[in-house]
């Protein structure tokens, strides 16, 4: 796996993820929250399949 999100993309995705996952927690407490456990991991690993996908690269190092 090879990595295609650059420095502030993951930063973004991982603080998405951690919002809608703390809704499930505070907030309106639908399961519908745990959706951002796919933001904040691809976040983390620093690989999006989407990305991979459609040929999408925003991470500086080639």
């Amino acid at each position: 796996m090879t990595r295609n999100e650059g420095t502030i993309d993951r930063l973004l995705r991982m603080v998405v993820g951690l919002i809608l996952i703390a809704l499930v927690f505070v907030g309106p407490r639908t399961a519908w929250g745990w959706i951002g456990v796919v933001p904040l991991l691809t976040g983390l690993v620093g690989m999006c399949p989407i990305y991979s996908l459609l040929g999408i690269n925003t991470c500086p190092r080639r």
